[in-house]
């Protein structure tokens, strides 16, 4: 293996444009399963929750072995939210396969994606994938990702990428549109031949950067990192150069190379490969070992500062603890200390409270994410509404920005304008590809998209799609309405009952349906209005008060409105909660009795 030279290379991507599907035709052709092997789609999507969203939260590396060369892989997230994964992901790789997909062309995470690599000086190739799609153009496609190479200042020798098409579902490749591909292997020969060889010198100090770490019930935690120089043995002491800048000495018990999705035990390492290794327990992402004799350890790694901050807080409802496992802030602080080991790029501050963590990360969907890994783990907490992160710039205060990408058919186009206007989206550019649809770009604070893309897709009937990355700071842009609606709100514990929610419903638009728990201070729906309601959705038909025969049967519920996670987190107000646990999510005022929380314009219980 020594003898074989190896490439290690990023596959980026704006989301859902093919970067797993095509890892997996990868992996088959390059005989890494077995003939006879099952193996599921999307086999890099290791984790529940990116099989049920389609998509890659956390950046993960496999390796395949092309005639005698090593090819190291490292599937990254399409996400902005993720962007700490794909920041890192890119200190082991010496080139990136930027794919794009034929029809869609390049989008907002395609430019953060790409950003990132230029910066890293990492050589590209382009990889046009889903050529098979009806409305491809894979010609204006090119012309859009040349112009954003442009866009970013890319030097004339980058401009000079190798371009391929592919189609990742049915595992082809080719380099001329007019010969349609057969497999993979032109894309594993341009591989060899335009990404530059890993190097190192071996027999320097000892130089391995931690990017990533994984977990075994056996050996505990293990370090994923490229050798960038010098050779490691099983049972050698080396240092660690850990993230304060102090070094301690450790003793390594095991070392493993990547085949496929396999760890396999090696003895010693080699220069360029990217390795795990055992034995080291305080190991975190961005410490690096070195050599003990003479130590030269890497750079940290510097990663994108949060722009969004959502509070974590001890679940304090009526009925807490009844379906949790893990229900105290020690608990929840151990989990998010747990967090902060293997995640770069979320923080987690004190608010004064020992029941209240403050967790800031790069987007609602990062956040949203862990609040939902932590709730099948067993956790019950409640969520505050999303703060944007604001800070000072030579005395002004200034906050994130975002560039939002809106892709709509035109009849839409007046009311998304008007939609942004007031919260303060600016907007930057505006094309029509010919289909009837339009893609606007917007330049939009950061908190002006919370709760955007349920209004949106309310007001578009569900046409509209929205993607956004993060854009720099801007000064402050003064206040932005938020939900235009009121809530309807229990006053009081008990169970729904149809007659209840039948008078209620006139009122607006319920989130829960006939027979369920509810406490005093629970949301039970959107008020119609710009007010707060309470409103008693327990009350039972009294047996006196009679009706004609056959009334009783005409009582009809409209369908009720299941938020999820991402969307309750977004339609709650300033004073209200989020209750999540292991079975349920509940919406809920932080003050739960009517009685004490501030009236403003509240329009009185109902009898």
């Amino acid at each position: 293996m020594s003898n074989s030279p190896i490439f290690n290379i990023a596959i980026i991507a704006h989301v859902d444009h093919g970067k797993t599907t095509l890892v997996d035709a990868m992996l088959r052709q390059s005989g890494t399963f077995r003939t006879n092997e099952s193996v599921a789609d999307r086999v890099m999507d290791s984790n529940d929750l990116e099989k049920e969203r389609g998509i890659t939260i956390l950046a993960k590396n496999t390796a395949i072995h092309y005639k005698n060369s090593k090819i190291n892989i490292v599937d990254t997230p399409g996400h902005a939210d993720f962007g700490g994964e794909v920041e890192r992901a890119l200190k082991m790789v010496d080139g990136v396969v930027l794919l794009v997909d034929a029809s869609e062309g390049p989008l907002p995470q395609t430019r953060y994606v790409l950003s990132k690599a230029l910066e890293a000086g990492l050589t590209p190739i382009l990889v046009i994938n889903k050529i098979d799609r009806p409305d491809a153009r894979p010609q204006e496609v090119i012309n859009e990702v040349y112009d954003l190479f442009i866009d970013l200042d890319a030097s004339e020798d980058v401009l000079e990428f190798p371009i391929i098409y592919t189609n990742g579902k049915a595992g082809t490749a080719t380099m001329d549109l007019a010969q349609p591909g057969t497999d993979l292997q032109p894309l594993f020969e341009l591989i060899i031949a335009t990404i530059p060889v890993s190097t190192g010198d071996p027999e320097g100090p000892l130089q391995i950067l931690v990017t990533n770490l994984d977990y075994s019930d056996y050996l505990g935690r293990l370090a994923i990192g490229r050798v960038f120089n010098g050779t490691l043995k099983t049972g050698q002491e080396v240092a660690v150069s850990k993230i304060n800048g102090s070094l301690e000495t450790v003793k390594i018990t095991k070392l493993f190379s990547f085949d496929g999705l396999k760890r396999t035990d090696i003895t010693e390492t080699v220069t360029g490969d990217i390795v795990a290794i055992a034995g080291v327990p305080g190991i975190t992402i961005g410490e690096s070992f070195t050599s003990v004799e003479n130590p030269k350890p890497l750079p940290l790694i510097k990663i994108d500062e949060p722009t969004i901050a959502i509070n974590f807080s001890v679940n304090n409802s009526p009925f807490a603890g009844r379906e949790g496992k893990y229900v105290t802030s020690r608990n929840i602080k151990e989990r998010l200390d747990r967090e902060l080991l293997t995640n770069v790029s979320i923080r987690v501050e004190d608010t004064g409270s020992p029941e209240t963590f403050k967790v800031l990360g790069r987007g609602e969907l990062q956040l949203s994410v862990l609040i939902e890994m932590m709730r099948r783990e067993g956790f019950e907490l409640m969520v505050s509404r999303p703060q944007i992160v604001t800070k000072r710039i030579d005395g002004e205060l200034m906050e994130p920005s975002e560039i939002l990408t809106i892709d709509i058919p035109e009849s839409f186009v007046g009311t998304v304008i008007e939609r942004l206007g007031p919260r303060k989206g600016e907007m930057v550019k505006m094309g029509n590809h010919g289909s009837g649809r339009v893609r606007m770009e917007f330049k939009v604070p950061s908190r002006g998209l919370i709760g955007l893309r349920n209004e949106m897709l309310t007001e578009t009937r569900g046409t509209i799609v929205m993607n956004s990355i993060s854009g720099d700071y801007i000064p402050y842009q003064g206040e932005i309405p938020q939900r235009q609606s009121g809530a309807l709100i229990s006053d009081r514990q008990g169970t729904t009952t149809m007659y209840a929610l039948d008078m209620i419903q006139e009122r607006g638009v319920l989130f829960l349906p006939d027979g369920a728990e509810v406490y005093e201070g629970m949301l039970v729906g959107e008020h119609s209005r710009d007010n707060d309601l309470d409103v008693n959705a327990v009350r039972e038909k009294k047996l006196t008060n009679m009706r004609a025969s056959g009334s009783d049967d005409a009582v009809r519920l409209v369908p009720y409105k299941v938020l999820t996670l991402e969307q309750s987190i977004e339609f709650i107000a300033e004073d209200e909660l989020v209750e999540v646990t292991p079975k349920s999510i509940r919406m809920r005022k932080k003050i739960l009795q009517a009685n004490r929380r501030p009236k403003k314009g509240q329009g009185g219980p109902q009898e």
